[in-house]
């Protein structure tokens, strides 16, 4: 099982994932994406669903038209960990290839 993260590593969440915010009354992180349309957030949702089936680490998500929120949270280990950051990472380098098109 992952272990939660340390005080050091969640410093780090203000820099390298500065767009990304926790969620109240709960150790997770949360990030809305938007696209140009639904296509677009299907194609993030498809190829975010194929990265965290590798990682064997699956996000909490909700779609509507061209918007995609995302939730983040180690459930086993109740609570934050670098499952977490590194899903989130992949998550932002992806959506940033699809809005850079």
């Amino acid at each position: 099982m992952a272990s939660l993260l340390s005080s050091d590593e969640r410093l780090a969440l203000a820099t390298d994932l500065a767009q990304w915010s926790m969620v109240a009354n709960r150790d997770a992180i949360t990030r809305s994406y938007q696209f140009k349309d639904f296509k677009e957030a299907f194609a993030f949702m498809t190829q975010c669903a194929l990265m965290a089936e590798q990682m064997n680490h699956h996000p909490e998500w909700f779609n509507v038209w061209n918007r995609v929120e995302v939730t983040l949270s180690t459930h086993d280990a109740g609570g934050l960990t670098k499952l977490d950051l590194d899903l989130a990472r992949s998550m932002d380098r992806y959506a940033n290839a699809l809005l850079a098109k």
